[in-house]
Order: C-alpha cells, then sequence, then structure tokens
C-alpha cells in the first residue's frame, strides 16, 4: 500500500490519542452491528450508487450494506483490529467487499475514483487544520458529480464527549465551500449501544463539483 499510517491528531498538543487497534480492544459504542438507519434509508432511497468508499469504515456494516446491493464496495480504515472482524463478516455472508488499512487523509495515493462515499463519525473527529486535509482528501477521491455522505455530531448534542468536535451548520459550510455543493444538512441521529436515544447528528449530503 502507498498510504501513510499516520494517527489523525484531533487535538494536537493535548494528550496523544489512543491507537486505532485500541478503540476496538472492546466493541465501542459506534459499532452497533447494524448500518447506521440514516445510512440504511439513503441506500432504500436508492442513492448510494456506483463504487462506493466507506471512509473509516469499522468493522463494515456500511459497506456489507452496499455490497448487500450489488455496489462495488471498499472500506478503509487506520483499526487493523476492525478491518478483521469487517473481512469476517464478509466471508460469513458471502459478499464480495474490499477493506484496505489507510489513512483517510493520504486518500489520493489511493488512485481511484469513487462515485459515492460514506462517512459515519470521522469528520468531526478532526481539529480545523486536519479537517481542511481530510476534505482534500476526500476531494481527491470523489468524481466529478460524486456524493459524500457524512453523519457527525451536532452542536445539539449536549455533554462532553472526548475529542470529537461538535459541529454546527456553519463549520460544515465552510469546511466544503470549495468543489462541493452542500446538498442538504439535517438534522439526524447516530445509533450507539450505550444510549437508547443516540447522538444527535447530521446528515450530510454533498455533491463534488
Amino acid at each position: 500500500m502507498a498510504g501513510s499510517l499516520r494517527y489523525p491528531h484531533p487535538h494536537r498538543g493535548s494528550a496523544e490519542p489512543p491507537e486505532p487497534d485500541d478503540l476496538y480492544a472492546s466493541p465501542p459504542p459506534w459499532d452497533i452491528g447494524r448500518p447506521q438507519p440514516a445510512f440504511l434509508a439513503l441506500a432504500e432511497a436508492g442513492v448510494i450508487q456506483g463504487r462506493v468508499l466507506d471512509v473509516g469504515c469499522g468493522t463494515g456494516e456500511h459497506v456489507l450494506m452496499c455490497a448487500g446491493l450489488g455496489l462495488d464496495a471498499t472500506g478503509v480504515d487506520l483499526a487493523a483490529r476492525a478491518l478483521g472482524a469487517a473481512e469476517e463478516k464478509a466471508r460469513g455472508q458471502g459478499r464480495a467487499a474490499r477493506f484496505l488499512l489507510w489513512d483517510a487523509l493520504e486518500l489520493a495515493d489511493l488512485e481511484e475514483s469513487f462515485d459515492t462515499v460514506l462517512d459515519c463519525g470521522l469528520f468531526h473527529i478532526f481539529d480545523a487544520e486536519d479537517r481542511a486535509a481530510y476534505v482534500d482528501s476526500l476531494r481527491a477521491a470523489t468524481r466529478q458529480g460524486g456524493r459524500y455522505f457524512m453523519l457527525c455530531f451536532s452542536d445539539r448534542q449536549p455533554g462532553e464527549w472526548g475529542r470529537v468536535h461538535k459541529l454546527g451548520r456553519d463549520a460544515i459550510e465552510a469546511s466544503f465551500a470549495d468543489g462541493w455543493r452542500i446538498d442538504s444538512i439535517e438534522p439526524s441521529t447516530i445509533d450507539i449501544t450505550t444510549d437508547p436515544d443516540g447522538i444527535r447528528a447530521w446528515l450530510v449530503a454533498l455533491t463534488r463539483v
């Protein structure tokens, strides 16, 4: 592989973030064993199309959802333990899917173009500097006219959530001001295993222009 394995630092100068594999030493709250309802609804509506890339795919639920629709689906993550679980699920379900150990900030090095890019819970870990680099990385991997769908923490979510950045509409719009058309930013929910009410989120839909 060509991509670096640099772990994105959500807060430079703070305590070192956990290694990606450490996040999956036991099932994390966001690993719910099924697709997020917001993304499942997109799939059922037929708007997830073509070659699909799931960035920060974890144990692969959205990649497998897309593979089950007959789409060419790839997932990338820095957690080898999660990718191993994803590959085991794919074998068990008899689904053809590709999982790569890859840095989300280095998608250009894949030298591939995707029609649909999914992101559940990755964008909101980046600080402003890495957020800009991530958007550049996404742009390199998304074909012109391709779609990017993101679920991220909303500023409407109460409480402290560690290194996660709770984002408002303005921050999202500013991040995608160049090279993207924002199609919608809608209130949504990220399901987690530790709270039946889930996390208040934004479901963001964009088109690469």
